[in-house]
């Protein structure tokens, strides 16, 4: 067997260490999918009155009119402090000050009947495009666990097509499908781990220093039920008390792509992302919803399936006893409880045309992965968001920036009804984590030992359209 073989059956493990491991905020979970959600800590299931309903709670789809758009994106920016037992510093981040390209999400509704649509009955479709899934992460080539990880990318897109039915006032059921995969116009267009080998005697066959990289790309289906129960409503129909719930099904990528030593390509690989199964729930009431003022309160409890990172085997294109390695992973499942709330003014006096909302929220994420598999590219603590936000939304008559005029007021029938605005800030605090007897496979033991300090910061802007 050649020696650049016998390196890429060595180093493959390093990949497998590192690679299910990139990712932000609760695990590598991107949790935070809209403006409006995210000023809430996205405790948005049992509300999901907006367009970013496709994501959050598609039952809520049928609470919409005619067509809505919503674009938005996240500006995540932060970074991790380290110090090792010896007093070593290291600093990751984002490659900048702000992840670059930015998580982004892309929402369309569209209610059949009330486009004349009537024989499916009370149906309403959506589509969506964002990143549930996915980070950028780097450090420095010559930090002190380089060769666990210098740099970390999984830029991977969801697209939704989905589906609700409201099956009487009470009741509505959606159903989806989750197409995960990557484009190559955004980012990388590729799962990408860079490290740097440990040398002798970890890695006898590679000088110490040299860069290595996996990269790999799939594409995986999985799907999403939900149901929105409303068994309370005011005088005017609409929600005083809902009971949200959305089931999102476990994918499997099996990433296909290369092994680089030093930019030269030495084997090819196969090794799987499991993107875990999801549940959450989620009740909201309304103490206050009348012509003048809305007020919500909302409770979630998010459930995710960590603990389907049990092993991971990875496949290569060499000759036994190379050409499967298994590595355990035993990351623990998590529940997180998210707590939101929004007062909403409809017609505020000094902005007749217009309505606005104030929002807040907080949430608890638990640590998911233990200090024996712990990679630097996902730094998980638990955690805690606090979040703050501001929904703007122009009617008729009104004028948005004082340039567009809002509502259809008689004009063609493509003309909007309505353009909000959604803007939120959530500050996302890890505990500080000390971690020892980390195993990283091709380094020494312990090599990823010390004391990790992350706080992110996060902005969220969506603009709506309501046709």
């Amino acid at each position: 067997m050649g020696t650049v073989q016998r390196i890429a059956g060595l180093t493959t493990v390093v990949a497998l260490l590192v690679c299910p491991s990139i990712g932000q905020a609760t695990g590598f979970r991107i949790v935070d999918q809209s403006a409006s959600a995210t000023g809430q800590a996205s405790a948005f299931t049992a509300q999901a009155d907006d367009a970013s309903a496709v994501y959050y709670n598609p039952a809520g789809m049928t609470q919409l009119r005619r067509v809505q758009v919503s674009l938005g994106t996240l500006l995540i920016g932060g970074s991790t402090s380290f110090t090792s037992p010896t007093g070593v510093n290291a600093r990751g981040d984002f490659g900048g000050s702000v992840a670059y390209p930015p998580p982004t999400n892309l929402y369309i509704t569209a209610n059949l009947k009330d486009l004349g649509v009537n024989f499916l009955g009370d149906l309403t479709a959506g589509l969506a495009v964002l990143s549930p899934f996915g980070t950028l992460q780097r450090y420095p080539n010559n930090g002190p666990f380089a060769t666990s990880v210098t740099r970390a990318a999984l830029e991977l897109f969801d697209i939704k097509p989905t589906l609700a039915y409201k099956v009487n006032d009470q009741l509505s059921l959606g159903l989806g499908l989750d197409i995960y995969t990557f484009f190559n116009f955004w980012g990388e267009g590729q799962a990408e781990i860079k490290f740097n080998s440990a040398g002798a005697p970890f890695n006898p066959l590679v000088p110490a220093g040299t860069p290595l990289e996996i990269n790999g790309r799939d594409t995986a289906l999985g799907f999403n039920a939900s149901l929105m129960y409303t068994p309370l409503r005011n005088a005017e129909g609409k929600p005083r008390l809902n009971v949200g719930l959305i089931y999102r099904s476990q994918a499997v990528l099996d990433l296909k792509g290369q092994l680089l030593a030093n930019g030269t390509v030495a084997a090819d690989t196969r090794f799987p992302i499991v993107l875990p199964t999801v549940i959450t729930g989620g009740i909201a009431y309304w103490p206050v919803r009348d012509q003048d003022r809305e007020w919500k309160l909302e409770v979630d409890l998010d459930y995710t399936r960590w603990s389907s990172f049990r092993n991971t085997d990875v496949h290569l294109s060499l000759a036994p006893p190379f050409n499967v390695v298994a590595f355990p992973r035993n990351w623990k499942s998590t529940y997180s409880p998210m707590v939101g709330t929004e007062y909403k003014w409809l017609r505020p006096a000094r902005l007749p045309h217009w309505e606005v909302a104030v929002r807040g929220g907080y949430w608890y994420g638990p640590n998911a992965v233990p200090d024996s598999t712990f990679s630097p590219s996902v730094p998980d603590s638990d955690n805690h968001a606090l979040s703050i936000g501001l929904g703007l939304v122009c009617k008729e008559k009104g004028r948005f920036l004082g340039l567009f005029e809002c509502g259809n007021q008689g004009g063609g029938k493509f003309r909007p009804m309505a353009i909000g605005l959604d803007l939120a800030y959530q500050a996302l605090l890890y505990d500080t984590r000390t971690v020892n007897g980390s195993q990283p496979p091709l380094a020494a033991p312990g090599t990823n030992d010390g004391t990790y300090k992350t706080t992110y910061h996060i902005g969220s802007i969506n603009l709506r359209v309501n046709f």
